[in-house]
C-alpha cells in the first residue's frame, strides 16, 4: 500500500493551531511548534507536533511517512521547540525501526489525538498498539536530545 499523502487542509489548519498556539491556549504536555530549517531553503519552517513522553524523555512520531518537518528535521543540526512563548533549542535523534517499535506500541496510550489522525490518514485501521508497531521504519521517530 502507498503512503497517504497530507490532505489539503493540513497546512492553513496547521497555521490557524499554531496561531492558537502563540495565544497560550494550550499547555503542560500537549502540543507544541516544532521549527527547522528548511532543508534546501534554510528559511524557519514551523509545524505544530505533540511530543510523548516515555521515561522522562521526549519522542515524536511523524504522522506521514516522508513528511516536510522530517525531511527538514534529518538534514538540521537543531531544531526549536516553542510553547507559548518559551522556546528551547533541541538536537532531534531519529531512531533505528527496531527502537522505535517499543515506543510505538506506547503511542495510541500516550498520543490519543494522533492515534484518530492516523486512522483517517490510513496508516492504521483500529489504532491498536500491534498496528503501531508495525509502523516502524515506516514512520519516524524521533528523541529530542538537549541542544
Amino acid at each position: 500500500m502507498p503512503d497517504p499523502t497530507p490532505p489539503r487542509w493540513l497546512k492553513p489548519m496547521n497555521k490557524v493551531f499554531m496561531g492558537l498556539m502563540k495565544l497560550g491556549l494550550f499547555g503542560g504536555d500537549g502540543p507544541v511548534v516544532l521549527t527547522v530549517p528548511g532543508r534546501t531553503s534554510g528559511k524557519p519552517r514551523s509545524t505544530p507536533i505533540t511530543p510523548m513522553v516515555v521515561d522522562g524523555v521526549r519522542y515524536v512520531v511523524s504522522g506521514f511517512p516522508g513528511a516536510d518537518w522530517e525531511r527538514n528535521a534529518r538534514a538540521a543540526d537543531t531544531a526549536t521547540l516553542t510553547t507559548g512563548k518559551r522556546s528551547e533549542t533541541v538536537r532531534m535523534v531519529e531512531l533505528s525501526a527496531d527502537d522505535a517499535r517499543p515506543l510505538l506500541r506506547q503511542f495510541p496510550t500516550l498520543v490519543s489525538t494522533g492515534v484518530s489522525f492516523m486512522k483517517r490518514s490510513g496508516l492504521v485501521t483500529d489504532g491498536t498498539p500491534g498496528e503501531f508497531e508495525a509502523l516502524a521504519g515506516r514512520c519516524a521517530v524521533f528523541r529530542f536530545d538537549p541542544a
